[in-house]
């Protein structure tokens, strides 16, 4: 599960680059079941959001954004380690 250190590194660089990152890191867990894929898509959802937020937004309104997106990405962790 390192892969998941290196997202969460990724969700503090936050870059059109770190997501497409997260997106190759993330795709090798895409297919294993239905409800791992829609956590998978709701995360990148949540981290294009999270690109969005920081770059036209205040930064106040930074860490309440990162903060969804990890909490999004521990949704991906709880759901491989239930289907291991």
């Amino acid at each position: 599960m390192d892969c998941f250190k290196r997202v969460e590194r990724l969700i503090d660089a936050t870059s059109v680059e770190a997501i497409d990152s997260a997106r190759v890191l993330l795709d090798q867990f895409n297919g294993k079941s239905e409800t791992i894929s829609q956590a998978i898509d709701d995360f990148l959802l949540d981290f294009m959001t999270l690109l969005f937020v920081v770059e036209a937004t205040r930064e106040q309104f930074h860490n309440p954004a990162r903060r969804l997106a990890r909490i999004r990405l521990s949704k991906v962790r709880l759901l491989l380690t239930r289907c291991s």
